[in-house]
């Protein structure tokens, strides 16, 4: 598995019950490092490419078999996750989070559960201003 996202998970430091937002999933990596560490969680995960969500749904096939995960195709300007919440939404490398933080994080707001954490990574995490956390 990537360190890169290793580290990036270590840091969103997930209790086993989140309702958890990916953005911008890839090849759904980081996804299964989440889905380990979930036991009543769910994992959404998101990417605008048909080939990244069809990749990451063949990597985590036990995971959205058992219904702890899903891969939808949709952008972040696009999603409809109709009456969804969650606790937690991350992204790694999405450049709107990078480019307009204030837009993104307003995408994001009506999925957000009351005290939710939204967190941004652009780079290796463990370098100053890595990570942007936002709690709602």
């Amino acid at each position: 598995m990537s360190e890169r996202l290793r580290c990036v998970v270590d840091q969103l430091a997930i209790r086993p019950d989140e309702r958890v937002l990916e953005i911008g999933c890839g090849q759904g990596v980081a996804a299964t490092m989440v889905c380990q560490l979930l036991s009543t969680g769910t994992l959404t995960a998101i990417d605008r490419s048909t080939k990244m969500v069809e990749a990451a749904t063949r990597r985590n096939a036990p995971y959205v078999a058992s219904g702890k995960a899903e891969f939808l195709i949709a952008s972040l300007e696009d999603m409809n996750l109709g009456d969804r919440r969650f606790d937690l939404v991350f992204a790694v490398r999405v450049g709107l989070f990078h480019r307009d933080p204030s837009r993104a994080h307003e995408l994001v707001r009506p999925w957000l559960a009351p005290g939710a954490r939204v967190l941004s990574f652009f780079d290796v995490p463990m370098r100053p201003g890595a990570v942007q956390t936002h709690t709602v």
